[in-house]
């Protein structure tokens, strides 16, 4: 593990992915400057620490990812999705779902989401790499995600429900615009249950790299965010 220097002389340099931890850990220290996260986003690392930690950075192996056009969505789920009636929308509340996320929760008390990471990512968004998907009850906020693009990678963050199903209609209507735009992968980085049942495969962090690396190079359609559809988009 290595310690990053805010003032590095070395432009947002990271150690070798094969210097982390066995949980993934690869380096302490830095900052959460939109540059610096954009290079560590393209390098395959990701920032996760708590209130009162130095800033750690990971990437761990296996890498959890998503293919857009694999999404498993169940016949139950997809006929729970469009029961709700459930509308789906993109960066319109951004601050809103990134607030949102950063709730405790009953199982989780505390948030990674400090106040540091919300300006760092809310700094992305307005730079036009960071992108939220929204699920609306009538005129209520009831679910959503963010996270962040360069080129055709989406690197998910971090979700949120305060309905039943709404996280995941937010999540499938992601998977359903990425698909359309030819978008290689959403990642997820560390594998769950819960998205493991969307179809969320773990992979090697080496080729996990390599498929980065043709991701990041290609060029997205910015217009992909204009995503707004009553009863959802559910692949």
């Amino acid at each position: 593990m290595t310690r990053i220097m805010a003032t590095s002389p070395e432009q947002y340099a990271f150690p070798p992915l094969e210097a982390a931890s066995p949980e993934g850990l690869l380096a302490v220290g830095g900052d959460l400057n939109p540059q610096r996260l954009l290079s560590a986003y393209r390098q395959g690392i990701f920032p996760w620490y708590s209130a009162g930690q130095p800033i750690l950075w990971w990437s761990p192996d296996p890498r959890a990812i998503l293919y857009p056009a694999q999404v498993r969505i169940s016949r139950s789920l997809r006929k729970k999705l469009r029961q709700r009636n459930f509308t789906i929308t993109s960066d319109t509340v951004f601050q809103d779902v990134i607030k949102r996320c950063a709730e405790p929760r009953p199982e989780q008390p505390g948030t990674w989401i400090t106040a540091e990471m919300k300006s760092a990512y809310t700094a992305l968004h307005q730079l036009g790499h960071a992108h939220s998907v929204e699920t609306w009850l009538g005129s209520q906020l009831v679910g959503g995600l963010y996270g962040i693009t360069i080129g055709k990678a989406f690197f998910g963050e971090s979700m949120f429900s305060r309905v039943s199903d709404a996280s995941k209609a937010a999540l499938v209507s992601l998977a359903s615009l990425l698909a359309a735009q030819d978008y290689h992968f959403i990642d997820c980085q560390v594998a769950s249950a819960h998205l493991e049942s969307l179809g969320a495969q773990s992979i090697p962090r080496l080729h996990f790299t390599q498929q980065l690396a043709d991701a990041v190079n290609c060029e997205p359609d910015p217009r992909i965010w204009n995503l707004e559809t009553s009863g959802g988009q559910f692949i």
